[in-house]
């Protein structure tokens, strides 16, 4: 397995519990663990996250107060969004942003984008999306 370059460590209220979301519900695979350190290195079509229990850990910054994570969301992209939000309603799992269609400009171009976003347990956000191809900026007359 090659280590993506930037991978986020997030840390959880309930490892377990954030394991079960992330590999039941929205179909991450454990590449390894630490169960003495309740930490886990998830992957999912070449996403990676990494999950650690909170405890009396040196590198917090402050208390953690839910939701986790204000401020920042993760963007992952997916060869297919549907199986996931399928596996979310199943499991009564509640969507942040319902599917949609964005595009988003890069330079001359746009990217499209159809994507949802969806909060884990401990409230960190996450943004699946699938690649919906590149277009033209329309230049105005």
């Amino acid at each position: 397995m090659k280590f993506n370059k930037l991978i986020p460590e997030l840390k959880v209220s309930n490892i377990a519990r954030s394991l079960d979301f992330y590999r039941k519900i929205l179909g991450f695979k454990v590449e390894y663990d630490r169960t003495e350190s309740k930490f886990a290195f998830l992957s999912f079509q070449g996403s990676q996250v990494m999950l650690e229990e909170i405890g009396k850990d040196e590198w917090n910054t402050g208390k953690l107060i839910p939701p986790f994570g204000r401020g920042i969301h993760m963007q992952m992209e997916v060869r297919d969004i549907k199986p996931i939000i399928a596996s979310l309603k199943k499991n009564k799992h509640p969507l942040f942003i319902e599917p949609h269609e964005k595009w988003y400009r890069q330079g001359k171009n746009l990217l499209g984008n159809r994507q949802f976003l969806v909060q884990d347990p401990d409230g960190y956000l996450l943004r699946f999306f699938e690649n919906l191809g590149t277009k033209s900026v329309k230049r105005k007359s």
